[in-house]
């Protein structure tokens, strides 16, 4: 079993930057890659970031480029994703995931197992 614990979360401004983890514990003998999604209430599941396992490859959605940024740490096995330049519509519960394989994987059906979310709520 695998479990992921996010944590990070909070209330700031529009403009402001904040941090999110993601600690990996469990039965995690193979490569694996990392995601980050993100449920905003009335909206669908979306995809925000997504990287490989040697952290080589990275891959966002189109309305955080440039302002986010995931990277793991395979020996802490954590994974973060950096927000910077935040937007009041960026608010949201976000999710890390774990998916089996080395790439990078932008479906959430692609991902095995989820965290239970931290809340981001950007105020105007």
């Amino acid at each position: 079993q695998v479990q992921l614990v996010e944590s990070g979360g909070g209330l700031v401004q529009a403009a402001a930057s904040l941090r999110v983890s993601c600690a990996v514990s469990g039965r995690t003998f193979t490569t694996y890659g990392m995601g980050w999604f993100r449920h905003a209430p009335g909206k669908a599941r979306e995809f925000v970031a997504a990287i490989n396992w040697r952290g080589s490859s990275t891959d966002y959605a189109d309305s955080v480029k440039g302002r986010f940024t995931i990277s793991r740490d395979n020996i802490k096995n954590t994974v973060s994703l950096q927000m910077s330049s935040l937007k009041p519509e960026d608010t949201a519960v976000y999710y890390c995931a774990l998916a089996w394989g080395s790439g990078y994987y932008t479906a959430y059906t692609r991902y095995n197992y989820w965290g239970q979310g931290t809340q981001v709520t950007v105020s105007s």
